[in-house]
């Protein structure tokens, strides 16, 4: 069953993305007040790159957070980025980053809120890579 985690900010550009993919999710607080995710099963991380087009800041720091947690950072067996094409060569930067560090493949990447297209490349492609694990 395709797991996705995934981190949102209050615009909510990324969970709405996650939501028309029809998978099992769970969202990465906002808050540093909410509860903390822990996570104990494979699951692909869904993001957004902040930073404007810099490099530092392009991980949202909840996300750093998250990943900072062995079994949750253990866990995660890919990761897709959202971002802005107006950041240049930071255009999701965060599933870069991502990526290498957890070395792990950056599966995909989309703008903002993604087109019905990202939607259903991203669902089909999930649920072949899901097959595969």
């Amino acid at each position: 069953m395709v797991y996705l985690v995934y981190f949102s900010s209050a615009t909510g550009n990324t969970k709405r993305f996650v939501e028309k993919l029809g998978f099992v999710n769970s969202r990465i607080p906002l808050l540093p007040r909410d509860e903390f995710l822990h996570v104990n099963q494979p699951y692909v991380l869904v993001t957004p790159t902040y930073g404007g087009g810099n490099i530092k800041g392009a991980v949202p720091k909840q996300v750093i957070k998250f990943l900072n947690d062995e079994t949750n950072r253990g866990h995660c067996v890919g990761v897709i980025s959202a971002g802005n094409t107006n950041f240049g060569e930071a255009y999701c930067l965060a599933g870069d980053i991502i990526s290498a560090k957890l070395k792990v493949p950056h599966m995909y990447k989309f703008e903002l809120l993604g087109t019905s297209e990202d939607v259903t490349k991203v669902h089909e492609g999930l649920k072949e890579f899901w097959q595969r694990i």
